[in-house]
């Protein structure tokens, strides 16, 4: 068990566990999660770890789009926000880049979920390592997470 399984266990949440074999030559290990789990990459959200102003917040947003780093720090009434140092994400979150869950982190920061999310039924994010995914409703990822839904994707 990873934290963010851990996370979502004890918060008697309904969520799914999905483990596929990670390629670590892979261009993109949310689009090969999408891949190799069968789902619309419009489902699969990568979390990215940004510095707003010398504090750390996290995005989620789908694989196939990018973080729009100034709808970011607005979403967190920051002047401006930059993609945060390799280092500093994983020694704060717990987690190796790539496989960064935004649940279970060592240290809850503030998260924006880019709004495409609600309409979705469920989506799939990072399980706390490369290859494992957990499937979860939007909203009770928000509520785990204390996030805010925002247009933070382009």
């Amino acid at each position: 068990m990873t934290p963010a399984i851990n996370a979502a266990k004890k918060a008697k949440i309904k969520y799914t566990v999905h483990e596929y074999d990670h390629d670590p030559a892979a261009p993109s290990f949310g689009v090969e999660a999408a891949e190799k789990l069968g789902v619309p990459p419009e489902r699969v959200f990568k979390t990215l770890v940004v510095d707003a102003g010398g504090s750390l917040a996290v995005a989620v947003v789908p694989v196939l789009l990018k973080l729009d780093l100034k709808a970011m720090a607005k979403a967190l009434k920051a002047k401006k926000a930059a993609m945060a140092d390799v280092k500093v994400v994983e020694r704060t979150t717990g987690y190796v880049v790539g496989g960064v869950s935004p649940l279970g982190q060592k240290k809850r920061l503030p998260t924006v979920v880019d709004a495409s999310a609600e309409g979705l039924g469920t989506l799939f994010v990072s399980g706390g390592r490369r290859g494992l995914d957990i499937e979860l409703a939007p909203a009770d990822l928000a509520a785990l997470t204390r996030a805010s839904f925002a247009p933070v994707a382009r």
